[in-house]
């Protein structure tokens, strides 16, 4: 169950930061760390879709063997942390261009 939940943590975290990939860059130009060395982001943003699907299938993965050996108490703050993780990374990518209108705003 180690494995799952490490794998988990490990699938939420990337998906947030593949989320972020485009929303991230105008957040460091408002704070003023702005370069060409931010194009770099453009790359990841393909790759999105398929990171937040492969960490979402983790975290059932996770979800669905700790049901099964009945661990889910002892392990639930750790899974729903990963969850909720998962969950934001999603809401990110769902909204971006709102998210990113909203900091263009803010220039």
């Amino acid at each position: 169950m180690k494995t799952f939940l490490k794998m988990s943590y490990a699938g939420s975290f990337t998906s947030l930061g593949v989320a972020t990939c485009c929303v991230l860059p105008i957040a460091l130009m408002l704070a003023g760390l702005g370069g060409s060395w931010l194009a770099v982001f453009g790359k990841i943003a393909a790759a999105s879709y398929v990171v937040l699907v492969a960490s979402s299938v983790l975290l059932m993965l996770a979800w669905g063997v700790a049901v099964h050996r009945g661990s889910v108490v002892r392990l639930k703050t750790h899974l729903l942390l990963s969850t909720i993780v998962t969950a934001l990374a999603w809401a990110i990518v769902f909204n971006e261009t709102a998210i990113n209108d909203h900091l263009i705003s803010l220039m």
